[in-house]
Order: structure tokens, then sequence, then C-alpha cells
């Protein structure tokens, strides 16, 4: 057959883990297989050649077959393509929405995919018939199975690219070594002797009588090992003893020696992992054992050192098994949501859902964004797996690379019907997938920091659409773009409130006449306010726990000259260096470049500092001056310290950023005080109040029983975002009413949208650059309301490049992903990247 007319089928596209986009290879040699997809094996796994070696890569979509003759091969396909590593319908939601975001295949199956990138197989390779290989190396593969690994990766390649090599392999299951004892009658007979002494019956005449003497007592007392031995019992010296045993007194016999108590142990407890296991549980057991003499065993043949199939890793354990009891009331619809409450309500109103598709054999899937969610959701879901006769399992980043393994397996399988875990879990291989569920939907944590940018919540809408699952949406409060589905609003939970509003200070009775409507800020104290150093002593006094949010990490957002105002900037990006008191160092938290805090101000020579911008350490500072006595936990980037004691009960503050949010809170919280709120809003995003609301509301249900005491520090008190908290309303109150505000402005979920990021060495290069792609898109129809920009960063300069921002906003997925097409129709004079449903700051 012409390559013209090679059907689809036998070309296919595959990713690497690698940041390129999918390639296309020729079916192996001889392909005939059919599964789900037909003759395309979708989403198994298959070796490809690739710069000269083997790698494995994911079969993604069926090739052109294009230009047929000038594809390699694929060699090998790991899977069974009625059992894929990853579910066709999955295959196709990731790939399609990585080709409609212009992001590279690669790279997003790098992100996702959490395990198969490395499997084990043996690997062997022979001449095809009759060829002559001589020509290619001085040792070429022979007509016989051989070993591949003996030959360079190069030349196999080389001969494989000809057609002249045949390949097998076969999966090597994952084994462990372990220290087992052989049968008795397996151990080498000159094992089970041993050489005595024996006295010879009747003595030989010619000995002396000392001689005589010790073979008379050798004759009584039994045989003797060793020469010497028997000399000393016998109370004559070792001359004696030989020339004894040259008269022909005495001889070496071999005889059957008892099992070493140590091999007995070892044949009733064993097999263990090591020589050392086995000394230490042998001694334990009273039978003295060194690692050397256990050595020494395995050598003289008591004892082999095996190969065996490895153990199932330890997993996280699911929770008891559980039933539902309440009926299950949530909406019925391809997307629907659910908030508000705190979390046990949540799980509670979630749980007969799930109970209910498991017990039909159908499977969910959890997706949380952060440890703390996912702990919560695994405690209070997984033991509804059991009731329905199911397994549950997690599939999360601080699982080993073999715990991933075997959880995979067992999803695939049909074992597991329940999973719960991070963006790593999205492509778990669950058969029949009836409920996606994503936790806490509106977070920042579900965007993948590098790589792909990915944002999990949009692929699990493509991944739940494909496989014609429902997608939930479960948390604190909604996001914006979860507003127009329907959903259920559970009652809000118990907030108990205190704004300190520096701008505007009230009258606060109820807490004492701290502060009053003719001070100035500094009056209400600062960074922390006279009402919250007064509940910090109340919570000292009475044994609790508090803990302080701080909007950054380092003691100050930066240091300026009182002189002449100078502030020491970063020499590869345009931010002021933060101060770290702890390290005496100024450091730069966008690329890291530190140096040591200067002696005095490079433009006057002023030697004194002033701090701005309060963080952990200032905070901490604070709390230690001001509170002598109180233990004081710090918990960021730089630091994090034990909490053990919180944990126990002892009293204490926690001072950190949101990374506390990450941690359980500890048993007596009483008070949470954010030092300064307007942080969060003070950010050019147009996400930035929402955020800021979400954390309020995630605040309040930290403690998963009871409600502390929330302090907030602002300048923005009559803030909607935090007004809503003060007035009790539910979690839609606010979402919604952003909703209304994005409708007239035109921003998601009314539009979508991607930033498009142009950076160069050189600021005009960039801008050029950015005009360049504005000026391409308008003249491909873009109008001015679908491209906003271009404009600088709002850091202007960022580890040495300049990046110049566009802002693309379609009405619709097909829309958006027309004016991402021009982005592919040239080459730009800019390194360019493209981030789909943006999260930082535009």
């Amino acid at each position: 057959m012409s390559s013209a007319g090679l059907p689809s089928a036998l070309s296919w596209l595959v990713a690497l883990p690698l940041p390129i986009p999918a390639y296309e290879f020729t079916a192996p040699h001889g392909w005939t297989a059919a599964g789900p997809g037909g003759a395309v094996p979708l989403g198994c796994r298959v070796l490809v050649p690739w710069r000269g070696e083997l790698v494995t890569a994911l079969v993604v979509a069926p090739g052109s077959a294009r230009g047929g003759h000038r594809l390699r091969e694929a060699v090998h396909v790991l899977d069974d393509p009625a059992c894929p590593w990853v579910s066709p319908a999955t295959v196709r939601a990731v790939t399609a929405w990585a080709a409609d975001a212009r992001i590279p295949a690669g790279l997003v199956w790098g992100d996702l995919l959490a395990c198969g990138w490395e499997p084990a197989y043996a690997h062997r390779v022979r001449a095809v018939t009759d060829a002559d290989l001589s020509s290619f190396a001085r040792r070429p593969p022979g007509p016989g199975w051989t070993d591949a690994g003996g030959f360079p990766a190069a030349l196999l390649d080389a001969i494989r690219e000809q057609g002249l090599l045949e390949e097998e392999f076969t999966a090597v299951p994952r084994l462990r070594s372990v220290v087992q004892a052989r049968a008795l009658d397996e151990v080498p007979p000159a094992a089970r002797t041993v050489s005595v002494l024996r006295a010879a019956d009747p003595l030989p005449p010619g000995l002396t009588p000392k001689q005589r003497q010790a073979c008379l007592w050798l004759a009584e007392h039994g045989p003797q090992d060793t020469l010497s031995g028997w000399a000393k019992a016998a109370g004559v010296s070792a001359g004696v003893v030989s020339g004894a045993v040259q008269a022909g007194g005495a001889a070496h016999v071999p005889e059957p020696a008892p099992p070493p108590a140590a091999w007995t142990w070892l044949q009733e407890r064993g097999p263990v992992d090591s020589l050392s296991a086995w000394a230490s549980g042998a001694s334990g057991d009273g039978h003295a054992l060194s690692p050397t003499q256990a050595g020494t065993l395995v050598t003289r043949g008591w004892a082999d050192v095996a190969q065996r199939p490895a153990l199932a890793p330890d997993l996280p354990a699911p929770a008891a098994a559980v039933t539902a009891g309440d009926p299950d009331r949530l909406p019925e619809a391809p997307v629907w949501r659910l908030h508000g409450g705190r979390p046990g309500a949540r799980f509670q109103a979630l749980a007969p859902r799930v109970q209910r598709l498991l017990a039909q054999g159908r499977s969910v899937l959890v997706v949380a964004p952060d440890h703390r969610t996912l702990r919560r959701a695994w405690d209070a879901l997984s033991g509804l797996a059991a009731a329905a006769g199911t397994g549950a399992a997690q599939l999360c980043g601080p699982l080993s690379d073999v715990q991933r393994l075997h959880t995979w397996e067992q999803v695939r399988s049909g074992e597991v019907r329940l999973v719960v875990g991070s963006s790593l879990a999205l492509c778990a291989p669950l058969a029949d997938l009836a409920l996606l569920v994503v936790l806490e939907e509106g977070s920042d944590a579900h965007k993948l920091q590098s790589g792909s940018r990915a944002f999990v919540p949009d692929l699990a809408a493509r991944v739940a659409a494909e496989h014609e699952a429902a997608l939930a949406l479960v948390g604190a409060v909604p996001a914006v773009e979860s507003i127009p589905h329907p959903g259920a609003v559970l009652p809000p939970p118990r907030v108990r409130l205190h704004v300190v509003d520096y701008a505007n200070p009230p009258q606060q009775p109820e807490l004492g006449p701290l502060s009053g409507v003719h001070l100035t800020p500094g009056d209400l104290g600062y960074p922390l306010s006279h009402d919250l150093v007064r509940l910090l002593r109340q919570v000292q006094e009475r044994g609790r726990q508090a803990a302080l949010l701080a909007p950054r990490r380092g003691y100050s957002a930066l240091l300026r000259c009182p002189s002449c105002e100078h502030t020491p900037q970063c020499r590869h990006c345009d931010v002021p260096l933060r101060f770290h008191q702890e390290s005496r160092q100024l450091t730069c938290h966008q690329c890291g470049y530190r140096e040591v805090l200067p002696d005095r101000c490079d433009h006057c020579g002023e030697r004194m500092w002033r701090a701005r911008g309060p963080g952990t350490e200032w905070i901490e500072q604070e709390v230690r001056r001001l509170l002598p006595g109180l233990p004081v936990y710090r918990v960021d980037r730089d630091r994090q310290d034990d909490l053990s004691p919180l944990y126990a009960g002892e009293s204490g503050v926690m001072v950190g950023t949101q990374l506390l949010l990450s941690q359980e809170a500890p048993p007596n919280l009483a008070l949470i005080g954010v030092t300064l709120a307007d942080t969060w809003l003070n950010v050019s995003d147009f996400r930035a109040s929402e955020r800021y609301h979400r954390l309020l509301r995630q605040l309040t249900e930290w403690h998963v029983e009871k409600p502390p005491m929330l302090v907030v520090q602002t300048f923005q008190a009559d803030h909607p975002a935090l007004r809503v908290l003060a007035e009790d309303r539910d979690a839609l109150a606010y979402p919604a009413a952003e909703e209304r505000v994005r409708k007239e402005l035109g921003y998601p979920p009314h539009a979508r949208l991607a930033q498009v990021e142009l950076t160069a060495r050189e600021a005009k290069r960039a801008q050029v650059a950015a005009q360049e792609l504005a000026d391409a898109l308008h003249g491909a129809g873009a109008t001015a309301q679908e491209v906003l920009g271009p404009a600088p960063s709002p850091v202007a300069r960022l580890r040495g490049v300049y990046p110049y921002h566009l802002l693309l906003r379609a009405r619709s997925d097909a829309r958006l992903g027309e004016l991402l097409r021009v982005l592919d129709s040239r080459t730009w004079k800019a390194r360019l990247r493209v981030d789909v449903n943006p999260r930082s700051g535009l």
C-alpha cells in the first residue's frame, strides 16, 4: 500500500511528556489489535523512538497519514487497547482542551498524568532473518535473542530505522529482594556436616602415657571441635594431642551438624527483607547473630537471597464503612452546584448522591485544590465506597511513585470506583464515570503554577462532558462563573465578626471604648490594633489559641529612606526588595535575587531605614513584644514551625500567610485576625474582591466545629465582600451581585478570557511584537472589545525580561479559539505564551 493511501487508523498522534505538540507515528509493524477506538489504541502507552532512545508516549488521536513514508514507526504498544492506561473519553477531552488553548499536548499530559511514563519491561533484540548488520558496528545484534541493554541505544535505533531489527518486550513485575531459609535437604552436604575429633577404638599401641590419658578422656567425654579445645579440656598441652592424632589415637571424623538456631528462626519467621533484618530478628529472640554471620550462612547455603513479587504499598486507609441516611435532594442537571454551610454539612448533603451512584456500579471522582480540602473530603466520603461494595483511593502529589502506580492499577482494574485527589486524579481511568466533583472550584490553587498553567475546573468540565457525567461544583462559596448553574445553598454558618475600620474608626462599646472617631489610624494601633491586642490578651489569659493572617512573608514589603524616599530595587525586576529581618537581607519575591541590607542609603547616605508593609516577621515581633510569655509560631514559605504543641491543646498564636489554611485548625482556636485585609483587594485583577470574599468565608469555617472570633483590620470596611458577612447573608449573596456587575462589563462567566504574554530582553522589542500581534488580530476581524491592550505587565520588568500583555475576550470557546489561531499565522519577534482563563493580575 502506498503512503498516500495509508489509512489514518495506522498512524497515531502521540504525546510525550515534553513541552512539545503531539507527534505522528505509524503503527508498529504488523499491528492488528482492535479496541474501543478501533485500530487506534487511544489512551494506551506506546514506545516510540525519540532522539535515539526509546521513550514512553501516550496515543492521543488518530494521525492524518500525510507523508506516511517519512513517519517513524512506533515500536511497541504497552497496554491492551481493551484496557487503556487512560480512558479514551478523558484523552479526547484533555487533548481537545489543549488544542483550543494552543498549549502543547505534551506539556498538558506531562502535568496531568500521575504515573506510567517510566514502565518496567525487559527488552530483547535480534537481527531479522538473513540480515547482515556488520556494517553498523563491530558487534551488532545476531540472529539469537539478546538483552538490548548490551548494545548502544543509538546503534539499535539506526538498525531499527532500516527495518532490520526484531524486538521483544516483556512487562517486568515490581520485585523485592528477600532472605529466605532453604529446605534442609537443599542445603549443601558440606554445610550440613561438621568435622570432629573422636578417639580411636581400640587405642593403638605406642602412645605415650599423656597421649593415652588424653585419648581416654576424649573417648569418655565425646568428640571435640578443635585440638586446642580438646587439649584445654583434657588438661594437657597442644603438642600432646597433636602427637596423639599423628599416632592414630584420634582422628577428624565428619558427622551431621545440627541446623543453626538462626536458620531455624528464619524458617519459622521468614522470609525477611535483608540480612540486617534477619540478624536483628534472630538476636531479638535470643539467637545471637550479626549481619556478617548471616551473610556467612547465606554463603554456606543455609539461606538464599531471592526475588519475590513486591508487597502492595501502604495506602491511605478509607474511613469506616458508612451509609448516608438522608435523601438525595441535590439537583439533577449536567452541571450543578452546592455551596454554603460548613464542610461537614456540604459533604453530608453530597453523600446520598455519591452513595446512590456507587451502588449502581458507576464511578465518582472528587478533585480538591489543596491537601486540607482533600483530607476533609476523604474523611467524609471514602467510607461510602465500602458500603457500596467497592474501593476508595487517593491520587495526589504526596503519594510516592509506587503508591500512585499501585492505585492507578486498582482503578484501571475496576477494584476502585471512588477516587479523591488533586489534579493528578483528573485522568484516573475510572470506568463509567457518573459524577465529577470539583471542590472549591474558584480557588486559585486549582491553577497549575508551571508548565501548562491549566485551570483544573476548566479541564474537569471538558472531561465530565466527554464522559457524559454530571459536574458538581461544591465549596464554601461559589465562583462567580458558577452562578448561572442550578444549585443548592446551605444556611450560612454562624459568623462572629469584628471589623477594625482604620479609615473611619467607630465607637465600639461592646469591646470597650478603645477607639473613637477623633483618632487617627496610628492611634488605633498598627499593625495590630488595640482591639486585636486586647482579644489576644484574653486568649493568653484563658489559655486559648489564635491565628494571625499576614499578607506577606518577611519583615516588610519595602524599606524606604526617610530623607530622600529612595527604595532599594531588584536588579532583575521592577519591584522593591522585601526586607527579611532574620537573615538581614533584602530579597526579591519574584526572581529570588538577594543582597545584604546596606548600612546607609545609596543616594543620600542616610543611616536609617523606614519599614513599610508589615509581613509575618514584623507581626511575630509585635506579638512577642505586646504579649510576653505567649508562645508564637510562624508558618510561611521561609519557616514552618512545629505546631504539635498547639494541636495538643496548648495555648499559643500562629502567625502566617495563607499557607496557614493548608493546616488543620488547632482544637482551641478562639480568634483569627486578618492584619490588613486591603492587601487582597489592592491587586490589578477583576477577581480580587471575589478572592478576598472567598478567603473570609474559608476563615469562618476553618475550624470544623466552632466558629472563632474573626477580626478584620481594613481601610475599606464598607466593601460589599466584607459587608455580606457582617450582615449574615448566605454564600450566594456576594457572587450573585458580582455576576451582575460582570455581565455589564463583559467578563466571565459572560465571556471567555485568554491572556497573551510577549516577553523580550528589550522593552521596545516586546512592545513592537505585542502591537504587531494586536494589529494581526484586528486584521483578522477582532473587535476592540475582543482585544484589550497591548499594555506592559503590572511588573514592567520581570526576571530580566519585559512582558507585554494582550487580553483576549470572546463570547464563547469557539470564538476564543478563532482568535488564538491568529497566533499560529506567523512567528513573532518575542517569546509568546498563552494563559487561558488567567488567574493572576492582568
